[in-house]
């Protein structure tokens, strides 16, 4: 058995896979994440009431966290292993470059989550552990004042902004990507993939950029 798992997860076809599922669990979570932020909107109580609720359970957060970084290296794994055996097998350059079939998105792809594990470790730096924090840093006890002190910095905002505009061209041509691999290609439906993708990117990195965007125009302050 330990043979034949070995033997998929090196295969073309297993690596798809093992970057399909991992993309469901991590389009999951960013979706989860933006929707749990926008209490922000909400003010102060909320937005920490929202917070404690979330350390309340340290079981399941902890559980989340593991299974979310699991998926993150799986992902970033097979992408690099995919991205090294399409090399390989074409070891020359075509003379001529197709482009016609390939969108920008999936030409940033490698950029892009390279930037978005860089732009990882910093947001954990920043509203997690607050090693990067701009000013007083009052942990999850006061979530909304590290929230709004952090994107005041129009920097860190900036920084905010570009890394989910990457996001986004990550999740619109990530989505498509997976839904044809757990089997959703047809040309009768394929525009609903198309229209799929780009929706959940649209709302996703749209929510994500409209935090720092609002407390530095004073929306959420």
């Amino acid at each position: 058995m330990s043979g034949k798992t070995l033997a998929l997860r090196d295969t073309t076809i297993g690596k798809k896979a093992i970057m399909a599922v991992t993309g469901v669990i991590m389009v999951g979570f960013v979706t989860a994440h933006m929707i749990g932020n926008l209490q922000a909107y909400s003010g102060r109580e909320v937005f920490n009431a929202y917070a404690a609720f979330l350390h309340g359970l340290p079981g399941p957060l902890w559980a989340a966290r593991l299974v979310l970084l699991g998926s993150v290296i799986a992902h970033a794994w097979a992408a690099i292993s995919l991205v090294r055996q399409n090399r390989a097998a074409r070891p020359v350059r075509y003379q001529v470059k197709q482009t016609l079939a390939t969108t920008y998105a999936a030409k940033v792809m490698p950029l892009g989550g390279l930037i978005l594990l860089f732009f990882i470790v910093y947001h954990l730096l920043h509203f997690t552990t607050g090693h990067v924090a701009p000013g007083e840093f009052r942990g999850w006890q006061d979530a909304y004042h590290n929230f709004v002190t952090g994107f005041q910095v129009p920097a860190i905002a900036g920084v905010y902004v570009v890394a989910n505009i990457f996001l986004g061209l990550h999740l619109y041509h990530g989505v498509w990507s997976m839904l044809q691999t757990l089997g959703i290609n047809h040309p009768r439906y394929n525009h609903w993939r198309k229209r799929a993708a780009i929706g959940l990117a649209v709302v996703v990195a749209g929510g994500n950029i409209s935090f720092p965007i609002a407390v530095l125009a004073g929306v959420i302050k």
